[in-house]
């Protein structure tokens, strides 16, 4: 069996999802060690794996790409924000693997440092990725743009303009990555898509057709259908008796501006017709009115309000827009930053929900929206069986234990 080694980024939606390939991999026999954020140490060690915290400079890095005025503003300030995990990430996978000396490395897409040195080495490393692949495709339009992809000659030359243009664009931004790049002897980083293709594996966490199907997936990627793992937890005592159609929405656990989707919410949904329960996650829960018959809690175990949901309200993060359609719910979605314009595209396309922009985002038009959404449950039907068949966790693993091979020796084996 091997010894394996793997490291995420301090954010909530980076860890969960690979929670069930590590504990299938754990399940398996596999010796599993995590880097990860300090606040889920003390969980992970209890279902067994051997977790420590990531330097906590990391998580004190601030992604502030939500104040940007443009996209191109935006991903100035991603670029700024990996690079600036990156000083601590590189030294900090360097001890681990010291202290470890595993067979192998899964490190998370969104530890760009952590991968140029996985790249260093010598070992062999998979990425994994909870969010809509950020790689190019000519099947598909440029990622972040929230474009449905291109069909024909003239969608697929329009799928090949945008992400020329994309590419063009943050070519002059990448100084920041590649300044550490060259420190550890690699050549420099040109197009932004490049930095996903030097792993041995690259484990996608979706799967096609929710996923833009493509024909020239690289020969790294397995697609498995998400990961959906989040904490055991009790369901709360009153979901037993609620007898009206239930409403979840949620907001990023990562700062952004989100906030006035609960005001929306709690202002259109809330009353007789509707249970709406909120979780407010980065938000203080304290800050927002609530009306009679509605809830409001910073957290709260997703996955049995789910299964209880007639549709499901988010910003678009991909793990939970894709754990609600895994169980066959429909969603809304108001897409605010980052890919969550992609997340929403994906839904619109597969049927399994609406989108609406958060710049339309009213209480009545949330309030339609999520009526609209509500009929979807078949297209959300679809998606759940689709993922279903991807394989999941098992699936996950079995990607991990191709990758180790022959190569998972013992003792001085060990680089």
């Amino acid at each position: 069996m091997a010894r394996l080694l793997a490291y995420t980024s301090p954010a909530q939606g980076h860890v969960f999802p690979v929670m069930g390939m590590l504990l299938e991999l754990q399940r398996r026999g596999h010796d599993v060690h995590l880097r990860t954020r300090a606040s889920d140490v003390e969980r992970v060690a209890a279902l067994g794996i051997h977790a420590a915290s990531v330097d906590p400079r990391i998580a004190a890095v601030e992604l502030d790409d939500w104040r940007a005025r443009s996209q191109i503003d935006a991903l100035r300030r991603v670029v700024r924000f990996f690079a600036a995990r990156a000083e601590f990430e590189i030294p900090d996978l360097r001890q681990a693997i010291a202290d470890v000396r595993p067979d192998a490395l899964i490190i998370d897409v969104n530890c760009l440092g952590a991968g140029y040195l996985a790249e260093t080495a010598g070992l062999p490393w998979a990425q994994y990725c909870p969010h809509p692949p950020p790689m190019h495709s000519a099947d598909t339009p440029a990622y972040g743009l929230g474009l449905a992809p291109g069909g024909g000659p003239l969608g697929r030359l329009r799928n090949r303009l945008s992400t020329a243009l994309s590419d063009h664009i943050a070519a002059g931004m990448l100084e920041p990555l590649n300044v550490h790049r060259a420190a550890l002897g690699l050549a420099p980083v040109r197009v932004w898509h490049d930095q996903y293709l030097a792993s041995d594996r690259f484990v996608l966490f979706t799967a096609e057709p929710y996923e833009f199907p493509r024909s020239d997936w690289p020969a790294s990627v397995r697609l498995v259908g998400p990961g959906d793992w989040e904490p055991p937890a009790e369901p709360p005592d009153w979901l037993a008796s609620e007898t009206r159609p239930i409403v979840l929405v949620t907001a990023s656990t990562e700062r952004q501006g989100d906030d006035k989707l609960v005001t929306a919410a709690l202002d259109g949904l809330a009353g007789d017709r509707l249970a709406v329960v909120v979780t407010t996650a980065a938000h203080d829960p304290a800050a927002f009115t609530v009306p009679p018959g509605a809830r409001v809690a910073r957290f709260l175990p997703h996955a049995p309000i789910i299964a209880r949901a007639a549709c499901v309200v988010s910003h678009g993060g991909q793990g939970t827009t894709q754990k609600a359609l895994a169980a066959g719910v429909p969603v809304c979605v108001v897409p605010f930053c980052r890919d969550q314009f992609d997340v929403a595209r994906r839904v619109d396309r597969a049927d399994a929900g609406v989108r609406l922009s958060h710049r339309r985002l009213t209480a009545k038009r949330l309030s339609a929206a999520v009526d609209q959404a509500i009929a979807k449950r078949p297209g959300a039907g679809r998606v759940a069986k689709m993922f279903a068949a991807a394989g999941g966790s098992p699936a996950a693993a079995q990607a991990i234990e191709e990758l180790v091979g022959e190569q998972a020796v013992a003792g001085d084996g060990r680089p």
